[in-house]
């Protein structure tokens, strides 16, 4: 008994439990009883042992971390390495948790963290991951810039910026029109074609505007390297995505205008195909560098060429071609008047009053000093003028003074004339024809001239032309020798005589098949010894069997044939439903013959 009653007193247990002991009269239980509360406080002893061995364990870690951190920042600081590379990638980590990305994306990146964390900063491979994490936390994955679709507002636009240019103006108006519709159409990609300085890349650039979008221009001329567009895998030293990806972080927005730039000017050789590694559709895109799927669905795609002879046609099945037209001379003294003038005035630091440009001036420096189917030239040439302008106003000390340039004067600015065109003949001559050709230059008129000399039947033609020009006048030649009985000629004329056919301006390449019926004509006439009209012109391409085929360049042509002065234009049946394309004012004074065969045009 004195035993338990010794021990009691001493156990952290509840005073009901000590009474309990006490009420006990049996010596043998009291002492069993004393046991147990006993048993029970050892065993909560140990527990709290285990736990503050575990706790003691703990805080001698945590001390060890921070003292061993401490250490690690005083040796970065004496090594000139001011940040602490473990909360570097704290700062990643926090980066992360606030980037709206794709879920593939985000696991790579967490990947690619861990790998970080456990690797140290002197690693080579450190800089490559840190690089890698970088342009997945830098790219806008899911950021999309907030679009508002007007199409008032982007029809004034493209008025505003471009004069002309219907047909595409029209396209890009449909697509916004149903792009706002649905909601975000996987829209196709559009591509214009035209020759250079007629706007294409400005138009883009408008287009940009009127839609809200970023504006992204990507010039692919002379890019043969398939990396460059793909990017390069990370196992290459210095490795960078391709310049999709690059565009798309610089412009931090998911949802821009890709203006890709000459993608007619492409090549390809050893180091890979580029054209090939161009987005298939608007919709997700594989780069090497960051072997993740991109979602290009929202981006606005627009490509520009100058011709599609070069572009392969794998490519050319992805887009939708709108071609932009040369323009025409009263388009171009538009633009030179409402757009080219006063961007080049304010440009000068001019007045608008001090320059004052007659509409025979302009165009006279349309058709003397440039050849061209765009602007560029016409621009360049007013730029001249208003640098003269300009350098009279500062000799003459008088800032408000107003040079007037007319057609008289225009030579005393800009020296003599640069170029000429040709001119239809004064008189009708034997073997001399005019014919129509187009250009990416705009429309031009062809003299064809044949001469025949005593000899044994030779052909000989010269003017520079190309392969598809020489078909032309040798079936040319195959349909008068067919038809030399009806014509009144010796059949066996081809044998007695040489025929030399010449097309002038020797230094200038031609080719193209629309030659065809002057040719056949200009033979015939030299074989006859009867003259052309001098006051038509023709343009057609010829069969073996005298049928005239259909051209092209329709409009550049019959403006050429009525600044020539020419009256009568022959031209291929076929192309009689073109002419609803030609504006009316370069319909003016012509007279349109259509024909079906040569015998009609003879």
């Amino acid at each position: 008994m004195p035993l338990a009653d010794a021990v009691v007193p001493h156990l952290k247990v509840d005073y009901r439990k000590k009474q309990e002991v006490l009420e006990i009269a049996d010596v043998t239980e009291r002492l069993e009883r004393v046991y147990e509360l006993l048993q029970g406080e050892v065993a909560l002893a140990s527990v709290e042992k285990r736990i503050k061995n575990r706790v003691k364990v703990q805080m001698e870690r945590n001390q060890r971390e921070y003292y061993l951190s401490e250490q690690l920042k005083a040796i970065n600081k004496e090594m000139g390495r001011e940040d602490d590379p473990q909360a570097e990638v704290d700062e990643l980590e926090k980066k992360l948790e606030g980037r709206n990305m794709p879920q593939e994306a985000r696991e790579r990146c967490q990947s690619e963290l861990r790998k970080l964390r456990s690797m140290p900063p002197s690693a080579a491979e450190y800089t490559v991951v840190r690089n890698y994490v970088d342009w997945l936390l830098d790219l806008p994955w899911n950021d999309l810039k907030e679009i508002d679709i007007d199409i008032e507002k982007a029809r004034a636009i493209l008025e505003g910026d471009h004069f002309g240019l219907e047909k595409p103006k029209d396209r890009i108006l449909e697509y916004l029109a149903v792009q706002k519709l649905s909601n975000g159409l996987r829209g196709p990609i559009l591509c214009f074609v035209g020759p250079p300085g007629v706007g294409k890349t400005s138009l883009a650039k408008s287009v940009a505007r009127a839609t809200g979008r970023e504006y992204v221009r990507l010039s692919l001329g002379g890019v043969r390297d398939e990396a460059e567009i793909r990017g390069h895998r990370r196992t290459y030293v210095g490795a960078l995505p391709g310049k999709i990806i690059q565009s798309l972080k610089r412009v931090k927005s998911s949802n821009p205008l890709f203006c890709l730039d000459e993608i007619d000017k492409m090549t390809s050789d050893f180091r890979g195909d580029p054209a090939s590694a161009l987005p298939e559709q608007n919709n997700t895109f594989m780069d090497h560098y960051l072997d993740l799927e991109y979602d290009l669905s929202k981006v606005f795609f627009i490509t520009t060429a100058n011709s599609l002879d070069t572009i392969p046609a794998p490519l050319l099945d992805r887009m939708e071609i709108i071609e932009l037209n040369s323009y025409l001379e009263t388009e171009k003294r538009q633009i030179a008047r409402n757009f080219l003038l006063p961007r080049q005035v304010k440009e000068h630091g001019l007045k608008p009053e001090n320059i004052a440009l007659s509409d025979g001036a302009i165009l006279e420096i349309i058709r003397s000093y440039t050849r061209e189917a765009g602007v560029r030239n016409l621009e360049r040439e007013i730029a001249a003028l208003c640098r003269k302008t300009a350098i009279r106003l500062v000799e003459d000390n008088d800032l408000d003074k107003c040079v007037s340039i007319s057609r008289q004067n225009l030579a005393s600015f800009l020296g003599v004339k640069k170029y000429r065109h040709e001119e239809r003949e004064s008189e009708s001559q034997v073997g001399v024809c005019a014919g129509l050709a187009y250009n990416q230059r705009g429309g031009e008129i062809l003299m064809v001239e044949t001469s025949l000399m005593s000899g044994s039947g030779q052909v000989v033609i010269t003017g520079q032309l190309g392969d598809v020009m020489t078909e032309s006048a040798r079936a040319a030649l195959t349909y008068v020798r067919s038809r030399a009985e009806i014509l009144g000629l010796d059949p066996r004329f081809h044998r007695k005589v040489d025929i030399h056919v010449h097309v002038p301006d020797g230094a200038t390449p031609k080719d193209g098949p629309s030659a065809g019926i002057t040719l056949a004509t200009s033979i015939t006439s030299a074989l006859l010894g009867i003259p052309v009209r001098n006051d038509v012109a023709m343009t057609g391409e010829i069969s073996l069997r005298g049928r005239v085929l259909p051209i092209g360049g329709l409009r550049e042509k019959l403006l050429a044939a009525r600044r020539s002065g020419i009256k009568k234009v022959l031209m291929p049946h076929d192309n009689e439903k073109d002419l609803k394309e030609v504006p009316a004012e370069v319909l003016e004074d012509l007279e349109i013959v259509f024909v079906d065969h040569v015998d009609e045009v003879l």
